[in-house]
């Protein structure tokens, strides 16, 4: 990777030998390990490494999960909020678990519409879930540094299933806890 980062930098027109240049190659290819640890992790194990037996067959939800992640076709970042709702079943998942579920799929090359989607489905099966909601509101930098240029832009996506797909009242009550039902 560092032999690339340094073709990259001569194909730019800088210098790899430059003093401020020097290590880079090292230093993005120690920033790449980090960003795309997602690659490295298993989704469905760090759910079940926290499900708990409890009474507790009502919504749970947790706002404003912060993620981070690389769009794919520019591999530029976008990042934002995500927010999770679930119904469970006599089971349910310790809360850090979800913002380190965001983590492991956001640490990944993404558009945010598979990334939606790809929580969602994983939080759905090792609980038995009645219903999953997850809703990702995100700035894009492709947009912003590049493009368009559009500085204020939010993508919003969202994924329904279950119960939360199925029953109004269900939706509705998810999208009113996390501040996304408009007047």
């Amino acid at each position: 990777m560092q032999d690339a980062i340094r073709s990259i930098l001569k194909d730019i027109g800088e210098d790899p030998q430059r003093e401020g240049l020097r290590d880079t190659p090292k230093r993005v290819e120690k920033s790449f390990e980090y960003l795309m640890q997602g690659y490295r992790q298993n989704p469905v194990e760090i759910l079940r490494s926290a499900i708990f037996h409890e009474d507790c067959n009502h919504m749970i939800i947790v706002r404003d999960i912060e993620l981070y992640s690389m769009c794919e076709h520019h591999m530029l970042p976008f990042f934002g909020k995500c927010h999770i709702g679930y119904i469970a079943r006599d089971r349910m998942y310790g809360v850090s678990k979800l913002a380190r579920l965001v983590d492991c799929f956001s640490r990944r090359l993404q558009v945010q519409e598979r990334l939606t989607q790809q929580i969602a489905a994983c939080l759905m099966e090792p609980i038995a879930a009645e219903g999953v909601g997850v809703i990702i509101e995100a700035q894009h930098l492709c947009m912003m540094m590049r493009g368009v240029s559009k500085q204020n832009s939010k993508m919003v996506t969202s994924a329904m299933l279950g119960s939360f797909r199925d029953e109004h009242a269900t939706r509705n009550e998810f999208l009113r806890l996390v501040g996304m039902e408009r007047a």
